[in-house]
């Protein structure tokens, strides 16, 4: 990563937003109008605040399922109006807060609205950056990577540029990541910024600013009383700094939780109880296991979940070709396997963790950092998300893989270890071996079934020899072999705008 290390790394960042920016204004431009999931729903929550001038409540009749089926499946005639559709009127308001002025000022026009959430998308990617670089000080070239990694993975892109609370609540949950992160990897005794009470108080401001924008940022809270426990074992001296975190966070949370009560009734402080009552008609879980049995809902969990993580547009209605898929899953399992090698070496490494100016290097060159208290914390919010994931699907069926995105950031930072470590020369061998692998499974299912499936053996057979030749390639190239998945995914999602979502999913 020589080359990426040595350049300015405000330069290089300084090239990622933009072309994150371009590509989502092309994204808000080029999505036809309400094919971005619950769209209408939050458009018309923004239509409410802007003309009423008061927040609004969720009814019976607020979600129209028939109506909404038939809508999706005519892709959205001009003749089928959207105001019906306002199941997401029992969301905290900061987002629509922020929203309604835009809608005003551009007269309810949908674009400009859409924009807004590609701005402060922007700051997700800024902050992913930070984030990388606090978890690996010195090491500009991971958090460089990680950056591109949220700013182009497509459907991420597609949410980023579509009228919805998600844009904002990612950016106060990573901001109040970063400060967390901060704060385990540097005790507060050895800097003097961490241990005033004012970071603290910011830290808990941007939570509860967070707590009023989306229940995905609610994850920050185990999180936030796990970072106060590691850094501070002084019972009195814990209690204030719980005290100083928190009591912003509720104060400015509980005036929106009372207003749920007066509405809603007790205990039903976020409105997800009433919501339950009034959105009716999605399929049950235990409905669907009783038809399929485990052994196929399994299977179309993985499958889906991971389809509509990387893309699959509309209202789950479009997917990408069965080969981009293919390449995204050996590029997954390339990633696994370098993940698992980075944390082993990690383990490895003896003495107690400490702030590094650079990454260390192992006997074979390939970089490597002693796991940290942000390593932990870093793994915790990946494990919370794919458990409010789980929990989510526990009751109600939705293998949308967006909703692992509120923990997009540690994805895209763990997947640059991954993706580093195993493309580097001492261990892209086994990178090989994965591939050659998949191509035999590819033959041999082939040869089972009876039909060749040419695409599958090349881009196989074409990624194992590629991984063999890695290890003759110049040191200076390291980078860019790194970097080019990375170029690849940009190229994506821009290509998946124009070949999937324009054109399957525009009004005809």
């Amino acid at each position: 990563m020589r080359f990426f290390d040595r350049r300015p790394p405000c330069l290089l960042l300084a090239l990622i937003v933009p072309a994150y920016l371009l590509t989502g204004v092309l994204y808000a431009m080029g999505t036809p109008a309400w094919q971005a999931p619950d769209e209408p729903a939050h458009y018309n929550y923004v239509r409410y605040l802007a003309e009423n001038s008061q927040f609004p409540v969720l009814r019976h009749g607020d979600y129209p399922h028939a109506y909404l089926e038939q809508i999706k499946s005519a892709r959205f005639p001009p003749d089928m109006p959207v105001e019906p559709i306002r199941y997401e009127f029992w969301q905290p308001p900061l987002y629509y807060m922020l929203a309604t002025p835009v809608f005003r000022l551009f007269d309810g026009a949908l674009l400009p609205l859409r924009l807004l959430s590609v701005a402060l998308g922007a700051g997700v990617v800024v902050v992913a950056y930070a984030i990388a670089l606090a978890a690996r000080p010195g090491d500009t070239a991971l958090a460089l990577g990680t950056s591109a990694f949220v700013a182009f993975v497509p459907m991420h892109l597609t949410m980023m540029a579509s009228v919805n609370n998600d844009s904002l609540a990612e950016l106060l949950l990573v901001l109040v990541m970063l400060r967390l992160i901060r704060l385990a990897s540097k005790p507060a005794e050895k800097d003097r910024a961490l241990s005033r009470p004012s970071y603290l108080l910011v830290t808990g401001s941007l939570l509860g600013l967070g707590l009023v924008t989306k229940a995905t940022v609610y994850v920050a809270i185990p999180l936030a009383l796990i970072t106060l426990l590691l850094s501070e074992s002084r019972p009195l001296l814990l209690a204030r700094r719980v005290v100083t975190l928190f009591g912003p966070a509720l104060a400015l949370a509980i005036p929106w939780y009372a207003r749920n009560i007066a509405v809603y009734g007790w205990p039903d402080l976020l409105g997800t109880r009433n919501h339950d009552a009034v959105v009716v008609g999605q399929l049950r879980t235990a409905d669907y296991l009783a038809r399929i049995g485990w052994a196929t809902y399994l299977k179309n969990f993985i499958t889906t979940s991971f389809h509509s993580f990387w893309g699959q547009f509309g209202w789950m209605a479009v997917p990408m070709d069965r080969r981009i898929y293919l390449v995204l899953g050996l590029l997954s399992a390339l990633t696994v396997a370098g993940c698992v090698l980075a944390i082993l070496a990690a383990m490895q490494q003896k003495g107690p963790a400490q702030t590094q100016t650079a990454p260390m290097v192992d006997q074979e060159g390939a970089k490597v950092s002693k796991l940290s208290g942000a390593d932990s914390l870093l793994a915790l919010w990946l494990i919370f998300t794919g458990l409010v994931y789980l929990y989510y699907n526990a009751s109600l069926v939705q293998f949308q893989g967006r909703y692992l995105f509120p923990g997009l950031v540690p994805i895209s930072l763990l997947g640059m270890l991954g993706l580093r470590r195993i493309l580097s020369r001492p261990w892209a061998w086994v990178g090989a071996g994965i591939c050659g692998f998949a191509a035999m499974v590819i033959g041999v299912g082939s040869a089972l079934g009876g039909s060749l499936d040419k695409w599958g053996l090349v881009i196989a057979g074409g990624a194992t020899l590629v991984l063999i030749l890695r290890r003759w390639l110049p040191a200076r190239l390291d980078g860019w072999v790194v970097a080019a998945p990375l170029a690849g995914l940009a190229g994506l999602s821009v290509y998946s705008l124009f070949a999937f979502i324009v054109p399957y999913l525009a009004y005809r």
